[in-house]
């Protein structure tokens, strides 16, 4: 019988608060049921094992950042929307470092095209699509900006800029300026 109070969307929000505090890779069942004061079979009539409650977590951190996004990105174009677009990203890793990492989880195909993943890449295009970049170049642009992204964030995250001036905000302006001026004259093939 499961336990009074105990639910699938209550755990999964648990253990999106537990990677936030220890780090996704140390989420597992049995963490959480120790944060619940249960044994871990208790847990199992809501979820499956340790990697079905780690694609729950990658789901919600997927949602909670396209519904970001979404809200970032409305009533803005070009640059102002390329730099809202990248500051839910950068923000939304530092309030929440274990779901951002959650959020790179790969899923099963069928998971994925059922993921809020589709929103962001349909987000992503929204903005491109104020540069004019016929495919297949928005298909890089795509990869290009989510790399970019991603790696400022985790090299950022990992203290990787916080030994010299100038200051990590000010490349990161810059970084988004380069970007900004790269997509206005993607370069031919």
């Amino acid at each position: 019988m499961a336990r009074v109070g105990l639910t699938t969307e209550r755990l999964t929000q648990a253990g999106a608060e537990l990677a936030d505090e220890v780090g996704f890779d140390q989420v597992t069942v049995s963490a959480l049921a120790r944060r619940f004061d249960v044994k871990v079979a208790s847990l199992y009539s809501h979820l499956k094992n340790s990697q079905d409650l780690r694609t729950r977590i990658a789901l919600l951190a997927l949602e909670e950042l396209a519904d970001r996004a979404a809200d970032a990105l409305a009533g803005r174009a070009g640059k102002d929307a390329l730099t809202a677009f990248a500051n839910v990203y950068r923000d939304y890793a530092r309030e929440h470092p274990g779901r951002y990492a959650a959020a790179r989880l790969r899923l099963d195909p069928e998971a994925a095209a059922a993921s809020a993943g589709v929103r962001h890449s349909q987000m992503t295009r929204a903005i491109l699509r104020g540069y004019d970049l016929d495919e297949p170049d928005q298909t890089h642009a795509v990869r290009l900006l989510g790399s970019v992204f991603h790696g400022y964030v985790s090299l950022e995250m990992a203290g990787g800029f916080s030994h010299s001036a100038p200051d990590s905000q000010e490349s990161w302006s810059r970084t988004l300026d380069a970007l900004d001026a790269l997509l206005r004259n993607w370069p031919a093939p």
